[in-house]
């Protein structure tokens, strides 16, 4: 049945990318705000009908949700990052639950790389309205009773601590935008600070990659790619993949 068909792979199928795609659409695309409390309800019943789809195999669904509900983390609207802040910890929640309340390592990368990312692709992320939807996933886990004497709570604080922390960064980089050897030494120290995650560094350097390139300096660029080219071989490397 269709149910199976979506199921095939982890999820990870044709059918299932049309029909996530679909729901993609409507997060990108302005619409209006009974429409986007209606998504995000739909969006609760696809994560919770179809886990394995987000916390399975390949992370670039679990990825595009991350990046576009954050988005609207930092609505203009309140009543929309509330609903956003709930649907991302809904997210959160759902992964620990699926790893029999083990940990949810997929959403909580997959979150920093999105706030990494969003710096550079959205105005004012880091502002008031953006710490607000943090307070509200905080407070999501400090009150989800049945949780209550697990990890999640503090694992939870610890991704909203490391949510600020690079905003706080990035904070400092914006100071420094006028002096590219200050700007990309910040941005190096970020990358360096995530030695163990070699996605989030990988996010970074390919950050200090586009401020190199923007200012000329392209065989600085073609280091930061070096760099990377050989991270995700050592990371082959070590899943056995090559």
């Amino acid at each position: 049945n269709l149910k199976n068909q979506l199921l095939t792979d982890h999820g990870h199928n044709p059918l299932m990318k049309k029909v996530f795609d679909v729901y993609l659409c409507f997060l990108q695309k302005n619409q209006s705000e009974t429409a986007l409390k209606n998504v995000f309800i739909a969006l609760r019943a696809l994560i919770f009908k179809f886990p394995s789809t987000f916390y399975e195999g390949r992370a670039d669904m679990c990825s595009a949700l991350c990046y576009e509900i954050l988005k609207y983390c930092n609505s203009k609207l309140s009543s929309i990052r509330t609903e956003a802040s709930q649907l991302l910890y809904f997210l959160m929640r759902n992964n620990f639950d699926y790893t029999g309340k083990k940990s949810f390592v997929r959403t909580h990368l997959q979150v920093i790389i999105s706030v990494s990312q969003l710096i550079a692709d959205v105005v004012g992320i880091g502002g008031t309205r953006f710490q607000q939807s943090l307070s509200i996933i905080n407070n999501c886990a400090n009150n989800d009773r049945i949780i209550k004497h697990t990890t999640f709570p503090s694992d939870v604080k610890d991704l909203t601590k490391r949510i600020r922390t690079v905003l706080m960064a990035t904070a400092q980089m914006k100071e420094h935008e006028n002096d590219p050897e200050m700007l990309v030494d910040l941005q190096y120290s970020l990358a360096k600070s995530y030695a163990s995650t070699p996605e989030l560094r990988k996010t970074w350097l390919d950050s200090m990659a586009r401020i190199h390139v923007k200012n000329g300096d392209l065989s600085e660029a073609a280091m930061c790619y070096v760099h990377v080219a050989a991270l995700v071989a050592e990371y082959l490397t070590r899943k056995g993949m090559i």
